[in-house]
């Protein structure tokens, strides 16, 4: 196992764990988070331009984050992510004790979205860095279970918000961020041959992009496939309320959508192997496509719930996927930027902009506009990844 003392068994354990409180920790502000602003008293268009605002901080801070790790090996993953957890877990705690305006939530949101957005890539760095040194860390599976976490967070949190009111998501998500926070302490170091590079060793952001035009074009694929689908989920309250459901069938409905991407981690490393990361990054572009089309068509809350499985070739897929085809695009040198440009790209870029047209979109026309518009976004990240799968097979990107 190279150079770590830490058993394959244990590794893995430790990193299943790690995924588990993220994704709970997730479930409980971002699954909830628009009927979290909407019970203080928000408007669909202001909870999209907050969700917004914690998407456009992480934006900005990732690839500096990214790139400071990269150049500086020896600080430490763990280092950072036990900082950002600190300070997330005092911005929840001032959160929930106090009932600021919009632009003192804004501010907090602004707050979390550096310190806790920011965690998605650099979590998944945690195994990468492993991965590449040889170490059998068995990160879609990881992933997957993950996944369930957050099916069973939404199950719970659609029960209790009901029962005793949405703020309780803020202490649950304050419990698991605690649990992530214990889970990254005990993870191991890394292989040490991984903190010897050299700091000359890495590009900037433009070289990276200009290098390679297939990895850039596939970042746009994933922009408008994420600003497709991200607001189905962020909106998910009012498309339940329009077939004719509740909070606690909201919690149902995440559980089915987080459950269903347990089994896309449990067979991506065999469809990895056959087809690749570039052409299952397009096979999830597709899938997230389609998610707001399918949900458009569905005339009533029964089949709102069913249509929840399509995540299991949308982002069930995306994600793994992304996270390989992101290893194996850019150099060695660069590849906690190339996770962190990934997350800015999708979650980051495509998040906040998803999210803010369609809260006025659903402000103005309902959510079947809003759906309509969705499927419009992911139309455009189906031509980007076709575009983006053709140039890749035309040669290697310039810098590896």
């Amino acid at each position: 196992m190279h150079n770590t003392s830490v058993s394959l068994r244990r590794l893995n354990l430790l990193y299943t764990l790690v995924q588990v409180m993220y994704w709970a920790a997730f479930a409980t502000f971002s699954g909830f988070q628009t009927a979290l602003l909407l019970s203080r008293g928000f408007s669909s268009s202001q909870a999209g331009m907050l969700a917004a605002a914690r998407c456009l901080s992480g934006i900005l801070s990732q690839p500096a984050i990214g790139g400071w790790v990269d150049r500086h090996p020896k600080a430490g993953l763990r280092r950072v992510l036990l900082v950002c957890l600190s300070l997330a877990l005092a911005v929840n705690l001032l959160f929930y004790t106090t009932r600021p305006g919009f632009f003192g939530t804004a501010l907090i949101l602004l707050a979390l979205g550096v310190v806790d957005l920011n965690l998605y890539p650099l979590l998944d760095s945690l195994a990468v860095q492993f991965i590449n040194a040889g170490v059998e860390v068995n990160y879609s599976f990881s992933r997957g279970v993950g996944s369930f976490a957050y099916a069973l967070a939404c199950v719970l949190l659609g029960s209790l918000s009901a029962a005793r009111g949405v703020e309780v998501v803020l202490v649950l998500h304050i419990l698991f961020l605690a649990g992530l926070m214990a889970a990254v302490w005990a993870y191991p170091a890394p292989p040490t041959a991984l903190t010897a590079r050299k700091r000359e060793d890495t590009h900037s952001l433009g070289e990276l992009l200009r290098g390679n035009p297939a990895f850039a074009r596939m970042l746009a694929a994933v922009f408008f496939a994420v600003a497709a689908v991200m607001p189905v989920v962020s909106f998910l309250v009012n498309i339940v309320e329009s077939r004719g459901g509740s909070e606690t069938h909201l919690g149902v409905a995440l559980f089915l959508m987080g459950a269903s991407e347990l089994p896309a981690a449990l067979i991506f490393p065999r469809l990895w192997r056959r087809l690749g990361s570039r052409n299952m990054m397009l096979l999830s572009v597709v899938f997230m496509a389609a998610k707001p089309l399918v949900f458009l068509l569905t005339p009533s809350l029964p089949a709102l719930l069913g249509v929840q499985l399509i995540q299991m070739g949308g982002y069930g897929l995306f994600t793994p996927a992304s996270v390989y085809y992101a290893n194996e695009s850019v150099p060695a040198a660069d590849r906690v930027r190339g996770q962190t440009v990934m997350m800015m790209a999708s979650n980051g870029l495509g998040n906040m902009a998803g999210n803010l047209v369609a809260g006025f979109v659903v402000d103005w026309g309902g959510v079947n506009a809003m759906l309509v518009f969705c499927t419009i976004l992911g139309a455009a990240g189906v031509l980007f990844a076709l575009w983006a799968v053709r140039t890749g097979r035309k040669g290697a990107p310039v810098l590896l």
